[in-house]
């Protein structure tokens, strides 16, 4: 399989703090990679160096074949990266299909109106927001603002979407019905990286699992192989050699 996205040898520090530390993984075209760890194991700074949001002390990070470490948010977004957030930010005041829009139009600049139109009604479709298009996005539920988050992060059109913990929040039923719309986003053609902290969660969607633990990479592997390392073990349960 193509490696659509690659990340190598990324480090970050905050003054004092190291926050990542030569962390290396990639992502697989097709594939859905969970990356997971304790509390300041430092995976939403991994996502905001991914995005963009914030510039790597060292390493490259490689999107579709292009060293895209130099690049702003938006042009990572212009080349297929695309990001749904674990705290949701609609523009309130515009409808659903409208919020899709805005995504549609920023994601591929130059693209004609109609044409974003009808992708909109496509993603529509896909997370099964169509009966909610209408509605003002400030009158939706928590689980539907879910769903707008990776709406319209899929209306820029990625390859690759970085999801923030976005089951956070939602009732067993509701990470069922996430679960199985990741799912089909990633049939749709759209490869997946995700951090994730409800492993229920991560065991039933993750094809592949990445822990990191004080920044660094402890362990790579199928889920119940990663569940099983002592080192994984450790670092959840607080325990140190």
């Amino acid at each position: 399989m193509a490696k659509v996205l690659e990340v190598k040898e990324i480090s970050k520090r905050f003054l004092g703090l190291l926050a990542l530390h030569r962390v290396s993984l990639h992502l697989e075209e097709g594939e859905i990679l969970a990356v997971i760890g304790p509390n300041g194991a430092g995976k939403s700074t991994l996502l905001n160096v991914i995005s963009g949001l914030l510039r790597p002390d060292s390493g490259e990070i490689l999107l579709l074949g292009e060293n895209i470490s130099h690049l702003p948010p938006e042009a990572r977004t212009h080349r297929g990266l695309g990001r749904a957030f674990q705290i949701v930010q609609p523009l309130p005041e515009l409808t659903v299909r409208e919020n899709l829009l805005v995504g549609a139009l920023f994601g591929k600049p130059g693209l004609k109106r109609k044409e974003a139109e009808a992708w909109v009604a496509e993603v529509l479709d896909l997370t099964g927001l169509s009966p909610r298009a209408e509605a003002l996005a400030g009158e939706l539920t928590l689980l539907e603002d879910k769903r707008l988050e990776l709406a319209r992060a899929l209306a820029t059109r990625p390859r690759v979407l970085l999801l923030d913990e976005v089951m956070a929040g939602l009732r067993p039923k509701e990470a069922e019905e996430a679960v199985a719309l990741v799912r089909r986003i990633r049939d749709s053609g759209v490869s997946v990286l995700f951090i994730e902290h409800v492993m229920p969660v991560v065991r039933a969607l993750a094809d592949r699992v990445v822990v990191l633990d004080y920044g660094e990479v402890i362990a790579e592997g199928a889920y119940e192989e990663v569940a099983q390392d002592e080192r994984v073990k450790e670092a959840y349960l607080g325990r140190r050699a």
